[in-house]
């Protein structure tokens, strides 16, 4: 599987902790390699998020049959808020 980061998703990264940063890296070597996705959860219309029991998301979408684009992240209390940027993101990324 190949893993995409969209630039969104790249700025959110650049301010989180490192051990933030540890965590991520890690999940997304799990998806390059060896297709392991750990704990994700399918909310609709192709939008995917990956779960930490701290409360991390990573939002992501399958484009094509090898291949993830990963949205933008955020934590369990913005959920909401970070779901519809996720959306919008992936209108953005799929329609051109």
């Amino acid at each position: 599987m190949q893993t995409l980061r969209s630039s969104e998703l790249e700025s959110w990264l650049a301010i989180q902790s490192a051990k933030i940063k540890a965590l991520i890296e890690v999940r997304i070597f799990r998806i390059d390699n060896y297709d392991h996705f750990g704990d994700a959860k399918h909310l609709g219309d192709g939008l995917s998020e990956l779960r930490w029991k701290n409360g991390l998301r990573v939002y992501f979408a399958r484009v094509g049959s090898r291949a993830v684009l990963l949205l933008n992240g955020g934590g369990k209390n913005d959920q909401k808020k970070d779901i519809k940027k996720a959306r919008l993101l992936l209108g953005k990324y799929t329609s051109s």
